[in-house]
Order: structure tokens, then sequence, then C-alpha cells
């Protein structure tokens, strides 16, 4: 049983989606149950997008059996709070409207303790921050994160104890894809999970031209300087 909460927005897609994209591949080649949610309005469309991959790449998978989504609940960590203790306090329907009670992989959920991972995608507040405070901390349920880079500093203190691995960045998703790839053929040979390893090239682009442009200031401020212009 994997609980995916994915907490971020269109606005961090590009960084993002490539990876919660391949924790969706990885679980569903391996056959794992997949909880959804989100604690953010706006990610409730980046959950669809990969209940659309399951639904176009593992044909064999079924919705209730398989895989399920939880609707958008507004509260922040006050919903993690809830469904630690009373999932059906916080969600007595999926997203679809039908009752726990009615889903086969649901039906004998009690909150989120029954889960064995916790995975989530991060871009801000709430986030992987509130997930390690009130689910990984208090009760040890295993979790990791995927987050946006200039949030990666502050979730490194969390490693090894409340965190249990994370990716941080495009750069960490295109390595996941790289390793996954290694192990499961067919997804080496799925153009679509190879998102992340294919921005990495623009990003060489963009850091290597960086990279001159700080050269070539340096070396025109010590021209300059040499000839007593600076």
């Amino acid at each position: 049983n994997i609980l995916l909460s994915y907490d971020f927005d269109p606005a961090s897609q590009g960084e993002l989606l490539p990876m919660a994209q391949a924790f969706t591949r990885h679980c569903s080649i391996k056959g794992h149950k997949q909880y959804y949610m989100s604690l953010w309005p706006l990610g409730s469309p980046m959950v669809d997008l990969s209940i659309d991959t399951i639904e176009s790449e593992y044909p064999d998978m079924v919705y209730g059996e398989d895989y399920m989504k939880f609707d958008y609940k507004a509260g922040g960590e006050a919903v993690i709070r809830m469904i630690t203790q009373d999932l059906r306090g916080m969600f007595p329907l999926d997203s679809r409207g039908v009752p726990l009670d009615q889903i086969p992989m649901t039906k004998n959920i009690k909150n989120i303790q029954d889960m064995d991972l916790i995975i989530n995608v991060s871009a801000g507040d709430p986030g992987t921050k509130q997930w390690v405070q009130f689910a990984a901390t208090p009760f040890g349920l295993t979790t990791i994160s995927g987050c946006t880079g200039v949030q990666a500093p502050q979730m490194y203190p969390y490693i090894p104890e409340q965190l249990a691995g994370m990716l941080g960045a495009i750069k960490a998703a295109a390595e996941y894809e790289a390793a996954i790839d290694a192990v499961y053929p067919s997804i080496n040979d799925n153009p679509k999970a190879q998102e992340a390893k294919r921005r990495m090239g623009p990003q060489l682009v963009a850091h290597s031209l960086m990279i001159g442009l700080i050269v070539l200031g340096n070396l025109i401020f010590f021209v300059s300087r040499k000839r007593g212009q600076a």
C-alpha cells in the first residue's frame, strides 16, 4: 500500500511532474496498490496525469483494485492529522463519489498507518515538512520525498531518520529514471518515461551559458583592471 501525495501545482510541473510520473511507473510495474491525494487544490490535476499514465500504459490495472484517488480537501496539515487517525473522517468518498467501503482497496483501510510507504512530491507548504512532522515522525511511517531544488536543502536534515530518501529537482528525477531504466526494459523502451533525462539537455546548455558568462565577465574585469580602467 503506497500513498502518493502530489503537493505541487502547474508552476512546478516542469521540475516535479517527471519524478511523479517515474514514481507512478515504478509502483505500477511492481504491482503496488496506489492511493493518490493532494494537499494543494491545483495538485489534483497533477494526480490526474498520473492516473492517465496508469490507464494508458498499464491497462491491466483496475481502478479501485490497484489504484484510486482521494479528492482534494482544504486544511493542509489538518488533513494529515486527521487521516493518520481516521481516513473516512476526512475522505468518506473517493474522487468519483464512491464510498470507501465499496472500493476493494480501501474497505479494510482504517487510516494511513496502514500504508507501507508515503511518497510526497512537494513544491512547498503544505508538503514534505508537514508529512515529516505529522506522519513520519510521530507514527514512524516510512516516507520519501521528491521536491524542488530550492526546497531540497531544507529536507537534507531529515535524512535518513524521518525521510528514507529524497529526489531533489530535475537532476535527481533524471537519475531516478536512469535507475529504473536499468532494471525494467519496458520502461527504458518507453519514450514518455524519459522526460526528466530529456530535460537535462536544456539545463546543461543553460548552466554552460551561465558559467561561460561568469568566466567572460571575470576576464573583462581583469583585463580592464590591468589597463587601469577598473
